[in-house]
Protein backbone atom coordinates (compact mmCIF):
# COMPACT_ATOMS: atom_id res chain seq x y z
CA UNK A 1 0.00 0.00 0.00
CA UNK A 2 0.99 3.64 -0.26
CA UNK A 3 2.06 5.63 2.40
CA UNK A 4 4.44 8.44 3.49
CA UNK A 5 7.29 7.39 1.34
CA UNK A 6 5.66 8.73 -1.64
CA UNK A 7 5.17 12.09 0.30
CA UNK A 8 9.04 12.03 1.05
CA UNK A 9 10.00 10.69 -2.09
CA UNK A 10 8.14 14.34 -4.16
CA UNK A 11 9.39 16.56 -1.64
CA UNK A 12 13.10 15.03 -2.41
CA UNK A 13 12.51 14.99 -5.67
CA UNK A 14 11.82 18.55 -5.29
CA UNK A 15 14.22 19.63 -3.73
CA UNK A 16 16.55 18.04 -6.08
CA UNK A 17 14.98 19.91 -8.94
CA UNK A 18 15.51 23.40 -6.61
CA UNK A 19 19.54 21.91 -6.53
CA UNK A 20 19.97 20.86 -9.78
CA UNK A 21 17.75 23.98 -11.15
CA UNK A 22 20.10 26.34 -8.99
CA UNK A 23 23.41 24.83 -10.03
CA UNK A 24 23.34 25.41 -13.12
CA UNK A 25 21.60 28.70 -13.47
CA UNK A 26 23.67 30.08 -10.75
CA UNK A 27 27.43 30.42 -10.83
CA UNK A 28 27.75 33.13 -7.78
CA UNK A 29 29.58 31.90 -4.78
CA UNK A 30 25.92 32.07 -2.95
CA UNK A 31 24.29 30.31 -5.96
CA UNK A 32 26.56 27.00 -4.87
CA UNK A 33 25.60 27.38 -1.16
CA UNK A 34 21.92 27.17 -2.06
CA UNK A 35 22.69 24.74 -4.46
CA UNK A 36 24.43 22.80 -1.54
CA UNK A 37 21.65 23.20 1.28
CA UNK A 38 18.86 22.18 -1.27
CA UNK A 39 20.70 18.96 -2.43
CA UNK A 40 21.22 18.18 1.41
CA UNK A 41 17.61 18.56 1.95
CA UNK A 42 16.81 16.37 -0.75
CA UNK A 43 19.29 13.60 0.82
CA UNK A 44 17.46 13.82 4.11
CA UNK A 45 14.10 13.09 2.24
CA UNK A 46 15.23 10.64 0.14
CA UNK A 47 17.80 8.86 1.93
CA UNK A 48 16.55 9.00 5.70
CA UNK A 49 14.44 6.18 6.12
CA UNK A 50 17.92 3.80 4.87
CA UNK A 51 20.54 5.67 6.48
CA UNK A 52 21.48 4.89 10.32
CA UNK A 53 20.34 7.75 13.05
CA UNK A 54 23.78 8.88 13.44
CA UNK A 55 24.12 9.75 10.05
CA UNK A 56 20.59 11.59 10.25
CA UNK A 57 21.50 13.48 12.65
CA UNK A 58 25.13 14.42 10.86
CA UNK A 59 23.63 15.23 7.84
CA UNK A 60 21.06 17.42 9.91
CA UNK A 61 23.52 19.49 11.55
CA UNK A 62 25.50 19.88 7.79
CA UNK A 63 22.17 21.44 6.83
CA UNK A 64 21.71 23.65 9.80
CA UNK A 65 25.23 24.85 9.39
CA UNK A 66 25.32 25.63 5.97
CA UNK A 67 21.81 27.28 6.32
CA UNK A 68 23.41 29.58 9.43
CA UNK A 69 26.54 30.34 7.27
CA UNK A 70 25.22 33.41 5.62
CA UNK A 71 26.45 32.04 2.30
CA UNK A 72 22.74 31.40 0.72
CA UNK A 73 20.68 33.59 -0.48
CA UNK A 74 18.12 34.40 -3.40
CA UNK A 75 18.98 35.39 -6.78
CA UNK A 76 18.07 38.82 -8.02
CA UNK A 77 14.28 39.19 -8.66
CA UNK A 78 13.09 39.05 -12.11
CA UNK A 79 11.13 42.01 -13.49
CA UNK A 80 7.16 41.97 -13.53
CA UNK A 81 6.43 42.65 -16.87
CA UNK A 82 3.30 40.78 -18.35
CA UNK A 83 2.45 39.70 -14.90
CA UNK A 84 -0.14 42.23 -14.20
CA UNK A 85 -1.19 41.85 -17.57
CA UNK A 86 -1.46 38.31 -16.63
CA UNK A 87 -3.69 38.50 -14.23
CA UNK A 88 -5.91 41.37 -15.38
CA UNK A 89 -6.23 38.58 -18.03
CA UNK A 90 -7.77 35.35 -15.94
CA UNK A 91 -8.40 37.32 -13.01
CA UNK A 92 -9.90 35.16 -10.06
CA UNK A 93 -9.37 32.20 -12.02
CA UNK A 94 -5.80 31.91 -11.20
CA UNK A 95 -7.22 30.97 -7.84
CA UNK A 96 -8.67 27.40 -8.93
CA UNK A 97 -5.10 25.81 -9.16
CA UNK A 98 -4.65 26.44 -5.71
CA UNK A 99 -8.12 25.88 -4.70
CA UNK A 100 -7.72 22.27 -6.42
CA UNK A 101 -4.80 20.76 -3.96
CA UNK A 102 -7.02 21.17 -0.78
CA UNK A 103 -10.37 19.85 -2.60
CA UNK A 104 -8.47 16.86 -4.22
CA UNK A 105 -6.86 16.31 -0.86
CA UNK A 106 -10.52 15.92 0.79
CA UNK A 107 -11.65 13.83 -1.85
CA UNK A 108 -8.76 11.55 -1.91
CA UNK A 109 -8.99 11.04 2.45
CA UNK A 110 -12.60 10.67 1.98
CA UNK A 111 -12.09 7.71 -0.65
CA UNK A 112 -8.62 6.24 0.13
CA UNK A 113 -10.30 5.50 3.69
CA UNK A 114 -13.52 4.35 2.55
CA UNK A 115 -11.85 1.85 0.05
CA UNK A 116 -8.89 -0.02 2.23
CA UNK A 117 -5.63 -1.70 0.27
CA UNK A 118 -5.11 1.24 -1.55
CA UNK A 119 -3.28 3.84 0.78
CA UNK A 120 -2.56 3.31 4.55
CA UNK A 121 -5.20 4.56 6.01
CA UNK A 122 -3.02 6.82 8.88
CA UNK A 123 -1.65 8.30 5.73
CA UNK A 124 -4.15 9.24 4.06
CA UNK A 125 -4.87 12.93 4.27
CA UNK A 126 -0.89 13.70 3.80
CA UNK A 127 -0.70 11.12 0.47
CA UNK A 128 -3.75 13.28 -0.58
CA UNK A 129 -2.23 16.48 0.06
CA UNK A 130 0.43 15.26 -1.93
CA UNK A 131 -1.23 14.15 -5.05
CA UNK A 132 -2.95 17.20 -4.67
CA UNK A 133 -0.37 19.54 -5.17
CA UNK A 134 1.05 17.26 -8.39
CA UNK A 135 -2.29 17.66 -9.58
CA UNK A 136 -2.52 21.31 -9.43
CA UNK A 137 1.22 21.66 -10.80
CA UNK A 138 0.15 19.79 -13.93
CA UNK A 139 -3.59 21.76 -14.36
CA UNK A 140 -0.75 24.99 -13.98
CA UNK A 141 1.31 23.68 -16.89
CA UNK A 142 -1.56 22.42 -19.38
CA UNK A 143 -3.53 25.99 -18.75
CA UNK A 144 -0.08 28.24 -19.14
CA UNK A 145 1.24 26.16 -21.71
CA UNK A 146 4.20 26.29 -19.51
CA UNK A 147 7.76 24.86 -19.98
CA UNK A 148 8.49 21.55 -18.21
CA UNK A 149 11.03 23.66 -15.99
CA UNK A 150 8.78 26.17 -14.89
CA UNK A 151 7.19 24.68 -12.12
CA UNK A 152 11.02 24.10 -10.84
CA UNK A 153 12.66 27.88 -11.83
CA UNK A 154 9.50 29.15 -10.08
CA UNK A 155 9.66 27.02 -7.12
CA UNK A 156 13.60 27.96 -6.84
CA UNK A 157 12.38 31.36 -6.46
CA UNK A 158 9.93 30.92 -3.42
CA UNK A 159 12.59 28.52 -1.78
CA UNK A 160 14.93 30.81 -2.30
CA UNK A 161 12.71 33.85 -0.72
CA UNK A 162 12.14 31.67 1.97
CA UNK A 163 15.37 30.34 2.91
CA UNK A 164 15.82 27.95 5.59
CA UNK A 165 12.29 28.93 6.55
CA UNK A 166 10.60 26.25 4.22
CA UNK A 167 11.90 23.55 7.26
CA UNK A 168 10.19 25.52 10.15
CA UNK A 169 7.30 23.37 10.29
CA UNK A 170 9.03 19.99 10.01
CA UNK A 171 11.61 21.04 12.97
CA UNK A 172 9.22 22.25 15.21
CA UNK A 173 7.11 19.36 14.76
CA UNK A 174 10.05 17.29 15.80
CA UNK A 175 10.14 19.38 18.61
CA UNK A 176 7.08 19.04 20.15
CA UNK A 177 7.78 15.04 19.57
CA UNK A 178 11.28 15.67 21.53
CA UNK A 179 9.12 18.11 24.31
CA UNK A 180 6.23 15.25 24.56
CA UNK A 181 8.92 12.49 24.93
CA UNK A 182 11.10 14.47 27.77
CA UNK A 183 7.49 14.37 30.25
CA UNK A 184 7.11 18.19 29.05
CA UNK A 185 3.37 17.37 28.80
CA UNK A 186 3.32 15.63 32.37
CA UNK A 187 4.62 18.89 33.38
CA UNK A 188 2.64 21.63 31.44
CA UNK A 189 -0.17 18.95 33.26
CA UNK A 190 1.31 19.37 36.79
CA UNK A 191 0.64 23.54 36.23
CA UNK A 192 -2.67 23.05 34.60
CA UNK A 193 -3.85 21.46 37.87
CA UNK A 194 -3.52 24.45 39.69
CA UNK A 195 -6.30 25.85 37.55
CA UNK A 196 -9.77 25.73 39.15
CA UNK A 197 -12.38 25.09 36.73
CA UNK A 198 -14.85 23.92 39.69
CA UNK A 199 -15.52 20.92 37.04
CA UNK A 200 -17.19 22.60 34.27
CA UNK A 201 -16.76 20.65 31.41
CA UNK A 202 -16.79 24.27 29.00
CA UNK A 203 -14.06 25.85 31.46
CA UNK A 204 -12.08 23.16 30.48
CA UNK A 205 -12.41 22.97 27.30
CA UNK A 206 -12.01 26.88 26.87
CA UNK A 207 -8.62 25.70 28.63
CA UNK A 208 -7.43 23.57 26.60
CA UNK A 209 -8.00 25.25 23.83
CA UNK A 210 -6.69 28.58 24.77
CA UNK A 211 -3.63 26.56 26.17
CA UNK A 212 -2.76 25.27 23.18
CA UNK A 213 -3.05 28.60 21.17
CA UNK A 214 -0.72 30.13 24.07
CA UNK A 215 1.78 27.08 23.55
CA UNK A 216 1.82 27.31 19.73
CA UNK A 217 2.59 31.06 20.38
CA UNK A 218 5.60 30.37 22.33
CA UNK A 219 6.45 27.53 20.19
CA UNK A 220 5.89 28.68 16.64
CA UNK A 221 3.55 25.93 15.31
CA UNK A 222 0.75 24.18 16.40
CA UNK A 223 2.14 20.65 15.23
CA UNK A 224 4.81 21.52 17.97
CA UNK A 225 2.35 22.85 20.87
CA UNK A 226 -0.25 19.54 20.14
CA UNK A 227 2.04 16.61 21.28
CA UNK A 228 2.62 18.50 24.72
CA UNK A 229 -0.79 20.01 25.15
CA UNK A 230 -2.82 16.85 24.40
CA UNK A 231 -0.57 14.80 27.01
CA UNK A 232 -1.11 17.23 29.68
CA UNK A 233 -4.64 17.81 29.38
CA UNK A 234 -6.23 16.09 26.23
CA UNK A 235 -5.67 12.54 26.57
CA UNK A 236 -5.97 12.28 30.48
CA UNK A 237 -8.76 14.89 30.98
CA UNK A 238 -11.25 15.43 28.11
CA UNK A 239 -10.74 11.92 26.95
CA UNK A 240 -10.61 9.80 29.34
CA UNK A 241 -12.37 11.64 32.59
CA UNK A 242 -14.78 13.50 30.48
CA UNK A 243 -15.29 10.46 27.58
CA UNK A 244 -14.61 13.05 24.62
CA UNK A 245 -14.47 12.18 21.12
CA UNK A 246 -10.55 11.44 20.41
CA UNK A 247 -10.62 12.49 16.96
CA UNK A 248 -12.80 15.40 17.94
CA UNK A 249 -10.52 16.80 20.73
CA UNK A 250 -7.76 16.33 18.68
CA UNK A 251 -8.17 17.88 15.82
CA UNK A 252 -10.18 21.16 16.91
CA UNK A 253 -7.49 20.75 19.68
CA UNK A 254 -5.02 21.13 16.77
CA UNK A 255 -7.52 24.26 15.25
CA UNK A 256 -6.90 25.74 18.27
CA UNK A 257 -3.36 25.74 17.90
CA UNK A 258 -3.19 27.22 14.66
CA UNK A 259 -4.98 30.18 15.84
CA UNK A 260 -1.83 31.25 17.85
CA UNK A 261 -0.12 30.58 14.52
CA UNK A 262 -1.45 33.46 13.13
CA UNK A 263 -0.07 35.43 16.47
CA UNK A 264 3.64 34.92 16.98
CA UNK A 265 6.36 36.04 15.32
CA UNK A 266 7.87 32.87 16.09
CA UNK A 267 6.17 31.85 13.06
CA UNK A 268 8.91 33.40 11.07
CA UNK A 269 7.62 31.27 8.19
CA UNK A 270 4.14 32.46 7.75
CA UNK A 271 4.12 35.63 9.13
CA UNK A 272 7.67 37.56 8.77
CA UNK A 273 9.02 36.06 6.02
CA UNK A 274 5.77 37.03 3.85
CA UNK A 275 5.70 40.47 5.15
CA UNK A 276 9.41 40.88 3.72
CA UNK A 277 8.36 39.19 0.03
CA UNK A 278 5.62 41.94 -0.10
CA UNK A 279 7.57 44.62 1.05
CA UNK A 280 5.56 45.56 4.18
CA UNK A 281 7.11 48.41 5.91
CA UNK A 282 5.36 46.88 9.29
CA UNK A 283 7.30 43.73 10.12
CA UNK A 284 4.23 42.75 11.84
CA UNK A 285 1.71 43.74 9.44
CA UNK A 286 0.77 40.41 9.00
CA UNK A 287 0.21 39.50 12.54
CA UNK A 288 -1.60 42.89 13.30
CA UNK A 289 -4.23 41.82 10.19
CA UNK A 290 -4.68 38.14 11.29
CA UNK A 291 -5.50 39.10 15.26
CA UNK A 292 -9.24 39.84 14.78
CA UNK A 293 -9.60 36.30 12.59
CA UNK A 294 -7.13 34.00 15.02
CA UNK A 295 -9.37 35.41 18.51
CA UNK A 296 -12.63 34.95 16.48
CA UNK A 297 -11.52 31.67 15.36
CA UNK A 298 -10.63 30.53 18.69
CA UNK A 299 -13.68 31.28 20.26
CA UNK A 300 -15.80 29.32 17.52
CA UNK A 301 -13.67 26.56 18.11
CA UNK A 302 -13.48 26.21 21.90
CA UNK A 303 -17.83 26.38 20.98
CA UNK A 304 -17.23 22.98 18.64
CA UNK A 305 -15.14 21.41 20.47
CA UNK A 306 -17.86 21.82 23.45
CA UNK A 307 -20.64 20.91 21.37
CA UNK A 308 -19.56 18.15 19.27
CA UNK A 309 -16.94 16.86 20.92
CA UNK A 310 -19.05 14.91 23.94
CA UNK A 311 -22.19 12.38 24.20
CA UNK A 312 -24.61 14.42 26.27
Amino acid sequence: MIGLELVYALAGAMFLGFALVTALHRRDRKGRATALLWGLIALSFLLGDYISDTANGVLAIVIVAVAVSGRTGAAPAPGDEGQEAAAARYGNRLFLPALAIPAIALAGTVLFKSVPGIVEASDATLVSLALGAVASTVICMIWFRARAQAPLREGVRLADGLGWAILMPQLLASLGIIYAAAGMGTAVGGLLDHVDTGGSLFAQVALYCTGMALLTVLMGNALAAFPVMFAAMGAPLLVSVQHGDPAAVAAIGMLAGFCGTLLTPMAANFNLVPAALLGLRDTYGVIRAQAPTAFAMLAANILLLYFLGFSR
